[in-house]
């Protein structure tokens, strides 16, 4: 499939790169604001075509599928110009600012029967499905609670100090240990408790969340784009605990009971990570889909409706959002 890459910073290099590693995708085009931005990142990774403009790049006809790499704050706008001239969306996370405008794109695409999914990569990687596993398994016994942190020392990085970016660590990092939650339990949520510290324009820059579920189970979840966390995910049940090592791109995980038992589990190789949700996207295309079924279009709306939640707690609230 011809794959086009909307946008033309770190995030869609790797994209890049893995579209390059697999044999099921070419990269046809790159589209940037500046043609000799785009230009040169066609050069370097290859690419056919590069547009100097968005408009220009999802006017060709020749794209199966665009990925957009635009900061969180662009995701609405880029993602309807790109189903208004009738492309497929692969769009990174989160998949918009809010809610409401999750709702808007899902739905218009939903009615032209065109593809679009959120680029959580941890939704798609095969050792979200080893965890899955080994819950049903039920080796660690009856499921109490579970901990998951996120963190780098992002705070200088423009994209996430601003608010007219949608920036602060919840939209960028905080996305991960919900996901890891929901994916973990999959239950619903009857109570959410959180805080947060702000940085000097508003925005959060680091969180600390406690969500309950009606089964009796908690997650307590941290994210920080100020400091380097550990990045674990740790499931805990009456027979044991199960270690997610690194909950942004699983560097394996381990099964340890009370006894002392431990069991490893290895991840497998991978190009970047990318290739799974690319993979996914391309079978849903080719079966005329709209949705994965990795993260379907209600997961999506679920987790922006829990983080809408959390910054309405908050006070951190977006320019384009006020009335």
């Amino acid at each position: 499939m011809k794959i086009a890459i909307l946008g033309a910073g770190n995030i869609a290099r790797k994209m890049a790169d893995t579209i390059n590693g697999l044999r099921e995708t070419e990269l046809y085009a790159v589209g940037s604001r500046s043609i000799e931005k785009a230009r040169a990142f066609a050069e370097e990774f290859g690419a056919l075509k590069a547009y100097g403009s968005y408009e220009e790049l999802v006017k060709d006809d020749a794209i199966d599928l665009i990925y957009i790499a635009t900061p969180h704050s662009r995701h609405y706008e880029d993602c309807m110009l790109c189903l208004e001239n009738g492309r497929n969306v692969l769009c990174e996370k989160a998949f918009t600012a809010n809610a409401d405008q999750a709702k808007r794109v899902i739905s218009y695409a939903e009615e032209k029967g065109l593809f679009v999914s959120e680029a959580i990569w941890t939704r798609f990687l095969p050792m979200r499905f080893v965890l899955d596993e080994i819950i049903s398994s039920g080796v660690v016994g009856r499921i109490s609670s579970l901990t998951a942190d996120l963190g780098y020392s992002l705070e200088n990085v423009e994209r996430l100090k601003k608010p007219e970016l949608a920036g602060g660590a919840l939209l960028d990092l905080g996305v991960y240990p919900i996901n890891f939650a929901l994916m973990a339990f999959g239950e619903d949520i009857c109570d959410i408790k959180s805080s947060c510290v702000k940085n000097e324009y508003g925005v959060d820059e680091q969180n600390s969340i406690i969500l309950s579920f009606t089964g009796g189970k908690t997650a307590l979840l941290h994210s920080s784009m100020v400091s380097n966390l550990d990045k674990r995910g740790v499931i805990y049940g009456d027979r044991g605990r199960i270690e997610f090592e690194n909950i942004n791109n699983c560097e394996g995980i381990k099964v340890i009971l009370n006894d002392s038992t431990v069991k490893s589990y290895e991840t497998p190789k991978q190009i970047t990570g990318f290739e799974y949700e690319l993979l996914s996207s391309i079978k849903a295309v080719s079966q005329g889909k709209t949705e994965c079924t990795e993260m379907p279009h209600t997961e999506t709306i679920r987790v922006m409706e829990i983080m809408d939640f959390l910054r309405k707690e908050w006070g951190v609230v977006y320019p384009f959002e006020k009335v």
